[in-house]
């Protein structure tokens, strides 16, 4: 391995055996395409499994490093994979979710030629039996941009965390007591870049589901707080409830998607 690989791809473990195969048969798949493998790192962090995560995980001999221990959840997980990464750029990847496509990273490493700070792209959605939903762009209220900036996040999560790519350099660590600290973070990132790169393919198939979905309520008001915090208390009351009724609107319109 390349002690400077182009790009680490990180997964967020904890008794993942049910989706973590797909994972990383999608990204062997993908490797399995690019010419010069020392480009890729990939690292498990796994918050010390008691499953068949890690006997799955040691079955694929591309993996670059497995750090299993007790961690205080998903976000200081994350931190943990920032620190360790030894690539230019990072991506995540969490169990169930996969590269797009086997030739996902041969495009990427091309568009890398054009060294920006971050790129971005649209993700499928999939539910937990891999059949797709759809694009997020199509069956969520979120648009995705053709030029993003950190001002578009006024009403949420712009870009699926899984379909943001971004230089170490520019990449903060994680709020680990905020469920909505992905958003922040995506902020955070677009501040500090000064290139952003939108690739027109999806990069990612997203499991629908996630810590946030699970903790709604609560994931409800940290993403206030996010929002309170790059926006203004007042705007972000306001943004809240064009949140609110655009939501509603959708969801009339094109029901339950998952």
């Amino acid at each position: 391995m390349n002690d400077f690989p182009l790009l680490t791809i990180i997964t967020i473990t904890y008794n993942a055996e049910q989706f973590l195969e797909r994972t990383l048969k999608s990204v062997q798949a993908a490797l399995n395409n690019v010419t010069k493998l020392q480009a890729v790192e990939y690292l498990i962090i796994d918050g010390k499994s008691s499953d068949n995560t890690l006997e799955i995980a040691k079955q694929f001999s591309f993996i670059s490093n497995i750090v299993s221990e007790p961690d205080r959840g998903l976000y200081d997980a994350m931190n943990k994979g920032l620190t360790l990464a030894k690539g230019k750029y990072v991506w995540f990847l969490n169990a169930g979710d996969e590269i797009f496509k086997p030739d996902t990273l041969i495009n990427l490493f091309e568009a890398f030629k054009l060294n920006a700070d971050i790129y971005y792209s649209d993700a499928m959605l999939v539910r937990e039996n891999g059949s797709e939903v759809g694009l997020r762009s199509k069956f969520t209220p979120h648009s995705l941009p053709v030029s993003l900036k950190w001002q578009d996040f006024a009403l949420g999560m712009k870009v699926c965390h899984q379909a943001f790519i971004a230089k170490k350099s520019v990449a903060p660590p994680y709020d680990i007591a905020n469920l909505s600290a992905d958003i922040d973070w995506e902020i955070e990132c677009l501040k500090k870049a000064k290139q952003v790169h939108l690739i027109e393919i999806p990069l990612c198939r997203y499991l629908v589901g996630g810590l946030s979905v699970k903790n709604h309520r609560r994931s409800l008001l940290d993403r206030f707080r996010v929002l309170r915090k790059h926006f203004g208390l007042l705007p972000s009351i306001y943004n809240h409830f064009r949140i609110f009724v655009r939501g509603a609107v959708f969801a009339r319109t094109n029901g339950k998607y998952w």
